[in-house]
């Protein structure tokens, strides 16, 4: 009995393993353990596809500047072409939003770190104590980690190709490079100054992720009902502004017809007034006025001419001789 019982204990113990590897292997290689190693895959797959579209696009601005990677990056990403990669930071994103409403991030963090410090503190202090060497000395690492430089030249790149994306965009949207986009924006800038009135900040970056997500879902799922019926508004819109401009044109041209109408008899009756203004009057002749003198009312004029200076001199001196003669 007494040896026949440790080998029914190792017995029950080797059956009780083997039925154990049988579950975990039967768990491991089922349906339920093969579908999550595809997804997981899948994701995997659908990841590294989503890194390797950042990539600059072909088409440059409409300044002729080359675009960020990341104009591809966010248009892969939108787009819904990776959904799992989509689903996933868009979770990860409305994550983050919750976690900074509710949780005090900042005094969860220095509470973090006073605690970790505390550990440390304490455990370097009770292993020289009691055992003659700090725990916390035992478990630091021979060489401190550093940022390697390489690593941190990629960073700042992609810090600066990010930055220069937002504000590449900004500008594209303010001059109306797209007017889809340009409208788009300034339909949500001003829903968004009446909503912040009653919604808090963090509701509108909600709703602004969930609109910035799911909006080109939606489109692409239903493309060609929204492009039927876009087709339709877009050409009623352009029926009207064509009878529109129609009209428009036929008054302006009625308008200006009788615009010249009207200049032309203004000027017609501004050079008349102009003419009469500076027109002479005509000089009549006035009858020459008649006398009753007759010519022997007058003096005669005399016959003989008129004697010089020098002939009047003359017979002075004629005249005076005989006086001194005397």
């Amino acid at each position: 009995m007494a040896d026949s019982s440790p080998a029914a204990n190792g017995g029950s113990v080797d059956t009780f393993k083997g039925n154990a590897q049988a579950a975990y292997n039967q768990i491991a290689n089922g349906p339920v353990a093969q579908n999550v190693k595809d997804q997981s895959a899948k994701t995997s797959a659908e990841f590294s596809n989503l890194a390797n579209s950042r990539q600059t696009p072909s088409q440059p601005a409409a300044t002729g500047q080359p675009l960020t990677h990341y104009h591809s990056f966010f248009s892969e990403l939108l787009s819904w072409n990776n959904p799992r990669a989509s689903a996933i930071a868009y979770t990860s994103i409305v994550s983050l939003i919750f976690l900074v409403r509710y949780l005090d991030v900042v005094r969860y963090t220095f509470k973090l770190t006073w605690m970790a410090l505390g550990v440390t503190v304490l455990a370097e202090v009770a292993g020289k104590t009691i055992l003659g060497n700090g725990l916390a000395t035992q478990l630091r690492p021979r060489k401190y980690y550093t940022v390697p430089r390489e690593t941190l030249d990629a960073l700042i790149g992609d810090v600066h190709e990010l930055i220069n994306f937002f504000v590449i965009e900004s500008q594209r949207i303010l001059f109306a490079e797209n007017v889809t986009a340009s409208t788009v924006a300034a339909i949500g800038a001003f829903l968004s100054y009446y909503l912040v009135k009653i919604v808090p900040y963090w509701g509108l970056a909600l709703i602004a992720t969930t609109l910035v997500f799911f909006v080109p879902l939606v489109y692409a799922t239903n493309q060609e009902l929204i492009d039927h019926h876009l087709k339709q508004v877009s050409d009623v819109v352009n029926s009207q502004t064509e009878q529109l401009r129609q009209v428009a044109s036929k008054h302006t041209a009625q308008a200006t017809e009788i615009t010249k109408q009207y200049m032309g008899d203004y000027t017609a009756k501004a050079q008349q007034m102009i003419r009469g203004r500076s027109a002479s009057p005509e000089i009549t002749p006035k009858p020459a006025p008649q006398s009753n003198l007759k010519d022997t009312d007058f003096p005669q004029a005399p016959k003989e001419g008129f004697k010089n200076k020098e002939d009047t001199e003359e017979e002075s001196e004629d005249e005076e001789e005989p006086l001194i003669a005397a």
